[in-house]
């Protein structure tokens, strides 16, 4: 029979596959409602698409909440898992910020796929530019292609208020990830303090077990934890409230960039794990060694 029992990292990892899961399954549904919005775009059927587009989007959101409680659950048993994951590669491992992207990384998506999007719309306007009316140049590309047209149907079309608001939010939410850096900063020097240190130097054989430092450890185990669900509170905070900025095109655009990012870095990261393990180097040579041919 087989055994159901798993430990508490394989319950963590068991965690982040099943949500690794879902992100791809959100995937293809958020292509689907975009693309019929888009289809009935100035029909009346718009509107009902819209209602789709939002309800999707509060299931993702919602999605994102539960992902963050199921985390913080396990993280009070163990924590630390969460800030070096296993289960992660050593590229998203590098790029982590408390157990996760930070926050401010959000808006930084925003604003590629705004400029990407109006350069593409750009460069497509100019392809079809006849030489005879070069001189209504700029009339028909506010006309055709204006900023806030066509009920946000991009990225691309976020308004001056949008922009406000959102740059706004930005400053806020840099300052929130400040303040948390900081805790996260004075806790990991809390173990080159008192009782970790003194019991480091004095123990005759190195890393015996002892009381006092599993007691301090456990203590800063919990306030990582703590550490932890406030940081994933501020992500699902932060995404919730630039979704309420933009029309539910927009987000929808946005969602799917922000999972297939998220999807993308960790098979780009196992792509560069398999390379790296792949490449054989001559160990005699300095310590930057030789790639053998």
């Amino acid at each position: 029979m087989e055994n159901k029992e798993k430990n508490i990292e394989q319950a963590q990892e068991s965690c982040y596959q099943q949500w690794m899961s879902l992100q791809s399954q959100r995937v293809p549904e958020l292509k689907q409602a975009l693309a019929q919005r888009r289809t009935n775009e100035g029909t009346a059927d718009a509107a009902a698409d819209d209602n789709k587009l939002r309800e999707l989007t509060q299931t993702i959101i919602g999605d994102f909440k539960n992902y963050a409680g199921k985390r913080a659950d396990l993280s009070h048993r163990c924590s630390s898992n969460y800030y070096a994951p296993s289960w992660n590669t050593p590229l998203e491992n590098a790029l982590i910020w408390m157990g996760g992207c930070r926050p401010s990384s959000f808006f930084r998506l925003v604003y590629a796929l705004c400029g990407s999007q109006t350069e593409i719309r750009v460069t497509q306007f100019l392809r079809n530019i006849d030489a005879t009316i070069i001189q209504n140049l700029m009339t028909e590309f506010k006309n055709q292609y204006r900023f806030g047209g066509s009920g946000g149907a991009s990225l691309s079309d976020l308004t001056a208020e949008q922009l406000a608001k959102i740059n706004v939010l930005h400053v806020k939410i840099i300052d929130e990830e400040e303040k948390m850096t900081k805790k996260v900063s004075s806790l990991q020097e809390d173990a080159a303090d008192i009782p970790i240190s003194t019991v480091a130097y004095a123990e005759e054989h190195v890393g015996e077990p002892n009381a006092m430092v599993d007691q301090a450890l456990d203590k800063q185990e919990e306030a990582m934890a703590t550490l932890l669900a406030e940081a994933d509170n501020l992500r699902v905070d932060t995404l919730t409230k630039i979704i309420e900025i933009l029309t539910p095109v927009q987000a929808g655009d946005f969602l799917m960039a922000g999972k297939k990012l998220h999807l993308s870095m960790h098979q780009w990261g196992a792509l560069r794990d398999r390379r790296r393990r792949e490449c054989i180097i001559d160990a005699g040579n300095d310590a930057g060694g030789e790639e053998e041919k």
